[in-house]
């Protein structure tokens, strides 16, 4: 007689240790939040926020402050900082370039060329749900695919070095185009002028609605593919071998960042480097594998985007710098830093 038992998998302590820090990282966002909502020209505590969020008195100022403008600001520092964060992970992972970041390869500059080409060709945002972040998504995907064509040209094929600066090389191409636009329409330049320098203010919940969809497909687009991306680190030979569909896995991985630049530069701009941070973190944190490096990524993308939005608004208070200025000013240097390490 033969007993068939069923294994039960039981957490190792290595993953018991990554969801702590999963947690721990969810538990920093949250203590982030509270703050950056609570900071303003007018300070509100702790418990009026509370009361604002689940006891909403449309006759009380400071309630109207945090529901209207400030949990706006805070949602879409989230939602652009989780979607960048995610991203650069999965990108990174794709690619197998530790410089790999939607801003560097040319993503972030694709989305903002779209929007502003379309915006100046007439495009009304105001009815079209989801054009928006579509429209950033295809620009986004079409510009990053001449970066990896151009990369790709010549004897030695892709390398890291090539394909990063391909990228810079053709976002400071569409960079100019994007310029020119703006050059010869001035309506663009107002209505865009906040948006183009990645500022946070001024975000309304219409913007936010359609991103999410876009976003969300993105994220789960990524989680599903992760456990074959974890395969595809193991090289492609191996990865064939064990029955992985290669090119499938990397398009439709493609597919997700752009997507999720799409969402995140429809809301709050073309902000850099956020992608190119997180998921150094995040590996350094749980290592690499995807399941829960993914997860990991956005939430530090998140805090890495809340915390640039809070310094932005308090350095030089009572008047505010953009947000992505504040990346910028932190990112370029880390970039620097990275790219001596990588290429040394």
């Amino acid at each position: 007689m033969t007993l068939l038992t069923r294994r039960v998998a039981f957490p190792t302590d290595g993953a018991a240790r990554h969801l702590l820090r999963l947690l721990l990282a969810m538990l920093a966002l949250l203590v982030c939040a509270v703050i950056h909502l609570g900071l303003g020209a007018r300070h509100i505590g702790p418990l009026t926020l509370f009361h604002a969020l689940y006891a909403f008195d449309e006759h009380n100022f400071n309630h109207r402050v945090i529901v209207d403008l400030r949990l706006a600001r805070l949602l879409a520092a989230l939602l652009a900082g989780g979607a960048l964060g995610m991203a650069g992970t999965l990108l990174q992972s794709i690619i197998r370039n530790p410089l790999g970041e939607p801003h560097i390869l040319g993503l972030n500059a694709g989305a903002a060329l779209a929007v502003v080409a379309c915006s100046s060709l007439g495009v009304s945002w105001n009815g079209a749900f989801f054009a928006r972040p579509l429209i950033a998504a295809g620009g986004a995907a079409t510009l990053f695919a001449l970066v990896m064509a151009l990369a790709g040209a010549g004897r030695a094929g892709l390398t890291p070095l090539k394909v990063t600066l391909c990228g810079v090389a053709v976002s400071s191409f569409a960079a100019s185009i994007t310029a020119a636009i703006l050059l010869f329409d001035e309506s663009t330049l107002l209505a865009l002028r906040t948006w183009l320098a990645g500022d946070l203010a001024g975000i309304g919940y219409p913007a936010l609605g359609h991103a999410v969809a876009p976003a969300l497909i993105g994220a789960l687009a990524a989680l599903f593919i992760a456990p074959g991306l974890n395969i595809l680190a193991l090289g492609d030979t191996v990865a064939a071998g064990l029955g992985v569909g290669i090119a499938r896995l990397r398009l439709f991985g493609l597919l997700a960042t752009a997507l999720l630049c799409g969402a995140a530069v429809s809301v709050a701009g073309p902000i850099g480097f956020i992608g190119l941070v997180a998921p150094h973190i995040t590996r350094r944190l749980v290592g690499e594998d995807l399941r829960i490096g993914l997860p990991l990524g956005a939430i530090c993308g998140a805090l890495l985007l809340l915390t640039a939005d809070i310094a932005a608004r308090t350095l030089i208070a009572p008047r505010e710098l953009a947000t992505g200025l504040m990346t910028a000013l932190a990112g370029a240097p880390l970039f620097v830093y990275i790219s001596a390490r990588c290429f040394r």
